[in-house]
Protein backbone atom coordinates (compact mmCIF):
# COMPACT_ATOMS: atom_id res chain seq x y z
CA UNK A 1 0.00 0.00 0.00
CA UNK A 2 1.25 3.61 -0.88
CA UNK A 3 1.43 5.98 1.92
CA UNK A 4 2.92 8.60 0.18
CA UNK A 5 0.76 11.55 -1.62
CA UNK A 6 2.71 13.39 -3.76
CA UNK A 7 2.71 14.63 -7.72
CA UNK A 8 6.48 14.50 -7.54
CA UNK A 9 8.89 12.67 -10.09
CA UNK A 10 10.46 9.51 -9.58
CA UNK A 11 13.81 11.66 -9.05
CA UNK A 12 12.43 13.91 -6.82
CA UNK A 13 11.06 13.66 -3.69
CA UNK A 14 11.68 16.46 -1.91
CA UNK A 15 8.04 17.40 -1.76
CA UNK A 16 6.75 14.23 -0.47
CA UNK A 17 3.81 14.30 1.78
CA UNK A 18 3.04 11.19 3.99
CA UNK A 19 -0.83 10.66 4.45
CA UNK A 20 -2.80 11.96 7.35
CA UNK A 21 -3.13 8.10 8.20
CA UNK A 22 0.37 7.59 7.95
CA UNK A 23 1.23 10.33 10.36
CA UNK A 24 -0.62 9.26 12.67
CA UNK A 25 1.20 5.71 12.54
CA UNK A 26 5.04 7.51 12.92
CA UNK A 27 3.62 10.15 15.45
CA UNK A 28 2.74 6.65 16.84
CA UNK A 29 6.39 5.25 16.59
CA UNK A 30 7.75 8.36 17.95
CA UNK A 31 5.91 8.50 21.27
CA UNK A 32 7.10 4.56 21.76
CA UNK A 33 10.27 5.69 21.81
CA UNK A 34 10.00 8.82 23.30
CA UNK A 35 11.77 10.64 20.08
CA UNK A 36 10.62 13.61 18.09
CA UNK A 37 11.17 14.20 14.07
CA UNK A 38 10.76 17.76 12.66
CA UNK A 39 10.59 16.17 8.98
CA UNK A 40 7.97 12.50 9.21
CA UNK A 41 9.37 12.50 5.49
CA UNK A 42 12.55 11.38 6.35
CA UNK A 43 11.06 8.56 9.33
CA UNK A 44 9.07 7.43 6.67
CA UNK A 45 11.52 6.66 4.22
CA UNK A 46 13.31 5.13 6.64
CA UNK A 47 10.60 2.11 6.72
CA UNK A 48 10.58 1.72 2.74
CA UNK A 49 12.17 -1.03 1.78
CA UNK A 50 13.99 -1.71 -1.64
CA UNK A 51 11.21 -3.92 -2.66
CA UNK A 52 8.72 -1.19 -2.64
CA UNK A 53 10.69 0.96 -4.74
CA UNK A 54 11.31 -1.25 -7.23
CA UNK A 55 8.10 -2.20 -7.91
CA UNK A 56 7.12 1.62 -8.48
CA UNK A 57 8.57 3.35 -11.35
CA UNK A 58 7.39 6.60 -9.62
CA UNK A 59 8.98 6.03 -6.40
CA UNK A 60 11.93 3.88 -8.21
CA UNK A 61 14.64 4.94 -5.65
CA UNK A 62 12.69 5.62 -2.94
CA UNK A 63 13.64 3.32 -0.14
CA UNK A 64 15.86 3.44 3.17
CA UNK A 65 18.83 1.86 1.56
CA UNK A 66 20.73 5.32 1.73
CA UNK A 67 19.54 6.05 5.19
CA UNK A 68 20.30 2.71 6.69
CA UNK A 69 24.27 3.30 5.15
CA UNK A 70 24.12 6.44 7.27
CA UNK A 71 22.64 4.73 10.65
CA UNK A 72 24.95 1.85 10.36
CA UNK A 73 28.37 4.29 10.86
CA UNK A 74 26.39 6.33 13.79
CA UNK A 75 25.56 2.80 15.43
CA UNK A 76 29.22 1.45 15.04
CA UNK A 77 30.92 4.96 16.94
CA UNK A 78 28.34 5.35 19.60
CA UNK A 79 28.88 1.65 20.52
CA UNK A 80 32.54 1.54 20.44
CA UNK A 81 32.54 4.77 22.17
CA UNK A 82 30.38 3.51 24.44
CA UNK A 83 32.50 0.37 24.99
CA UNK A 84 35.45 2.12 24.96
CA UNK A 85 34.73 4.06 28.05
CA UNK A 86 32.74 1.50 29.61
CA UNK A 87 35.36 -1.54 29.70
CA UNK A 88 38.50 0.59 30.04
CA UNK A 89 40.80 -2.63 31.33
CA UNK A 90 39.41 -4.82 28.50
CA UNK A 91 41.82 -5.28 25.25
CA UNK A 92 40.56 -4.03 21.45
CA UNK A 93 40.06 -7.74 21.31
CA UNK A 94 37.32 -8.13 23.92
CA UNK A 95 35.78 -4.33 22.44
CA UNK A 96 35.53 -6.10 19.08
CA UNK A 97 33.79 -9.27 20.04
CA UNK A 98 31.06 -7.37 21.75
CA UNK A 99 30.69 -5.20 19.26
CA UNK A 100 30.01 -6.94 16.47
CA UNK A 101 27.39 -9.03 18.98
CA UNK A 102 25.34 -6.41 19.99
CA UNK A 103 25.59 -4.39 16.03
CA UNK A 104 24.35 -7.66 14.66
CA UNK A 105 21.58 -8.83 12.79
CA UNK A 106 20.57 -11.32 15.43
CA UNK A 107 20.49 -8.58 17.60
CA UNK A 108 19.73 -5.95 16.15
CA UNK A 109 15.81 -7.89 14.75
CA UNK A 110 14.80 -8.43 18.04
CA UNK A 111 14.91 -4.84 18.18
CA UNK A 112 13.02 -3.91 15.88
CA UNK A 113 10.42 -5.99 16.45
CA UNK A 114 10.50 -6.11 20.51
CA UNK A 115 11.49 -2.33 21.51
CA UNK A 116 10.42 -0.65 18.03
CA UNK A 117 7.53 -2.70 16.79
CA UNK A 118 9.15 -1.91 13.61
CA UNK A 119 7.37 -4.92 11.76
CA UNK A 120 4.62 -2.49 11.67
CA UNK A 121 5.11 0.18 10.01
CA UNK A 122 7.59 -1.30 7.20
CA UNK A 123 6.59 -0.31 3.53
CA UNK A 124 7.19 -3.63 1.56
CA UNK A 125 6.95 -4.70 -2.08
CA UNK A 126 3.75 -6.97 -2.72
CA UNK A 127 6.04 -9.77 -3.68
CA UNK A 128 8.31 -9.35 -0.35
CA UNK A 129 5.38 -9.18 1.74
CA UNK A 130 3.70 -12.49 0.41
CA UNK A 131 6.66 -14.11 1.26
CA UNK A 132 6.76 -12.67 5.07
CA UNK A 133 9.49 -10.13 4.56
CA UNK A 134 8.21 -8.03 7.77
CA UNK A 135 9.18 -10.86 9.66
CA UNK A 136 12.47 -11.40 7.71
CA UNK A 137 15.95 -10.67 10.11
CA UNK A 138 17.47 -8.79 7.23
CA UNK A 139 14.67 -6.21 6.98
CA UNK A 140 14.31 -5.44 10.58
CA UNK A 141 17.68 -4.81 11.45
CA UNK A 142 18.40 -2.94 8.51
CA UNK A 143 15.05 -0.77 9.31
CA UNK A 144 16.69 -0.20 12.86
CA UNK A 145 19.76 1.17 10.70
CA UNK A 146 17.83 3.25 8.64
CA UNK A 147 15.38 4.88 11.43
CA UNK A 148 18.98 5.70 13.18
CA UNK A 149 20.33 7.66 10.51
CA UNK A 150 16.88 9.35 9.79
CA UNK A 151 16.99 10.85 13.35
CA UNK A 152 20.88 11.48 13.23
CA UNK A 153 19.78 13.69 9.82
CA UNK A 154 16.87 15.16 11.46
CA UNK A 155 18.02 16.01 14.86
CA UNK A 156 21.33 15.48 15.03
CA UNK A 157 24.29 13.24 16.62
CA UNK A 158 23.20 13.82 20.27
CA UNK A 159 19.49 12.46 19.76
CA UNK A 160 20.93 9.44 17.49
CA UNK A 161 23.28 8.42 19.66
CA UNK A 162 20.65 8.64 22.83
CA UNK A 163 18.36 6.22 20.97
CA UNK A 164 21.32 4.30 20.23
CA UNK A 165 22.58 3.70 23.75
CA UNK A 166 18.87 3.40 24.71
CA UNK A 167 18.59 0.33 22.57
CA UNK A 168 22.17 -1.19 22.88
CA UNK A 169 23.34 -0.76 26.16
CA UNK A 170 21.03 -3.18 27.44
CA UNK A 171 22.39 -6.06 24.53
CA UNK A 172 25.78 -4.75 25.36
CA UNK A 173 24.92 -5.48 29.41
CA UNK A 174 23.58 -9.07 28.18
CA UNK A 175 27.15 -10.21 26.59
CA UNK A 176 28.54 -8.68 29.73
CA UNK A 177 27.39 -10.29 32.49
CA UNK A 178 26.87 -14.08 30.49
CA UNK A 179 23.38 -13.72 29.35
CA UNK A 180 24.38 -13.07 25.28
CA UNK A 181 24.93 -15.66 22.58
CA UNK A 182 27.98 -16.59 23.59
CA UNK A 183 30.50 -18.77 21.11
CA UNK A 184 31.32 -21.32 23.82
CA UNK A 185 33.40 -23.18 21.73
CA UNK A 186 35.94 -20.24 20.53
CA UNK A 187 35.89 -19.09 24.60
CA UNK A 188 36.91 -22.76 25.44
CA UNK A 189 39.94 -22.50 22.27
CA UNK A 190 41.25 -19.45 22.81
CA UNK A 191 41.63 -20.37 26.72
CA UNK A 192 42.86 -24.00 26.29
CA UNK A 193 45.61 -22.38 23.35
CA UNK A 194 46.60 -20.06 25.56
CA UNK A 195 48.52 -23.04 27.40
CA UNK A 196 48.51 -25.79 24.81
CA UNK A 197 49.58 -26.16 21.08
CA UNK A 198 46.42 -28.25 20.46
CA UNK A 199 43.13 -27.60 19.72
CA UNK A 200 39.53 -29.14 21.21
CA UNK A 201 38.45 -32.48 19.69
CA UNK A 202 35.04 -32.65 19.20
CA UNK A 203 33.61 -36.23 19.55
CA UNK A 204 29.82 -37.51 18.29
CA UNK A 205 29.16 -40.51 20.78
CA UNK A 206 25.74 -41.04 19.62
CA UNK A 207 22.76 -40.13 17.97
CA UNK A 208 18.83 -40.28 19.69
CA UNK A 209 15.56 -40.19 18.28
CA UNK A 210 13.90 -40.61 14.44
CA UNK A 211 15.56 -39.01 11.41
CA UNK A 212 13.07 -35.98 11.76
CA UNK A 213 13.72 -35.80 15.64
CA UNK A 214 17.37 -36.65 16.21
CA UNK A 215 18.96 -35.34 19.38
CA UNK A 216 22.76 -35.42 19.07
CA UNK A 217 25.00 -36.15 22.07
CA UNK A 218 29.41 -34.58 21.78
CA UNK A 219 31.86 -35.05 23.97
CA UNK A 220 34.72 -32.46 23.96
CA UNK A 221 38.31 -33.54 24.65
CA UNK A 222 40.94 -31.30 26.34
CA UNK A 223 44.21 -33.67 26.20
CA UNK A 224 43.88 -35.79 28.52
CA UNK A 225 40.46 -34.21 29.73
CA UNK A 226 36.96 -34.86 28.71
CA UNK A 227 33.82 -32.81 29.34
CA UNK A 228 30.29 -34.15 28.05
CA UNK A 229 28.64 -35.55 26.45
CA UNK A 230 26.18 -33.02 26.10
CA UNK A 231 22.93 -33.07 23.81
CA UNK A 232 21.58 -30.64 21.30
CA UNK A 233 18.89 -30.88 18.61
CA UNK A 234 21.97 -30.57 16.36
CA UNK A 235 25.65 -31.45 16.43
CA UNK A 236 26.57 -27.73 16.20
CA UNK A 237 23.88 -27.20 19.14
CA UNK A 238 25.87 -30.14 20.88
CA UNK A 239 29.42 -29.26 20.36
CA UNK A 240 28.83 -25.39 21.97
CA UNK A 241 26.71 -27.08 24.98
CA UNK A 242 29.84 -29.41 25.66
CA UNK A 243 32.13 -26.43 24.94
CA UNK A 244 29.94 -24.50 27.49
CA UNK A 245 30.62 -27.26 29.91
CA UNK A 246 34.05 -27.50 29.71
CA UNK A 247 34.09 -23.80 30.46
CA UNK A 248 32.32 -23.77 33.16
CA UNK A 249 34.19 -26.80 34.88
CA UNK A 250 37.50 -24.42 33.99
CA UNK A 251 36.31 -21.59 34.94
CA UNK A 252 36.57 -19.56 31.59
CA UNK A 253 32.44 -18.87 32.69
CA UNK A 254 30.64 -18.65 35.37
CA UNK A 255 27.41 -21.04 35.38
Amino acid sequence: MNNIESNVSSTSFASLRVSPERKKELLKFCSNLSINFKNLNLLDLAFHHRSFSNESTEYLHYNNERLEFLGDSVLGLVTADFLYNDMEKNTEGDLSKIKANVVSEKSLAPIAINKMHIDKYLVLGKGEEYTGGRHKAAILADAVEAVIGALYLDSGFDSAKKLVLELIVPEIRKVQQDRGNRDHKTLLQEFYQKKNKDWPVYELVKKTGPDHDRTFWVTVHLGSESFGPESGKSKKSAEQNAARKACIALGVEKD
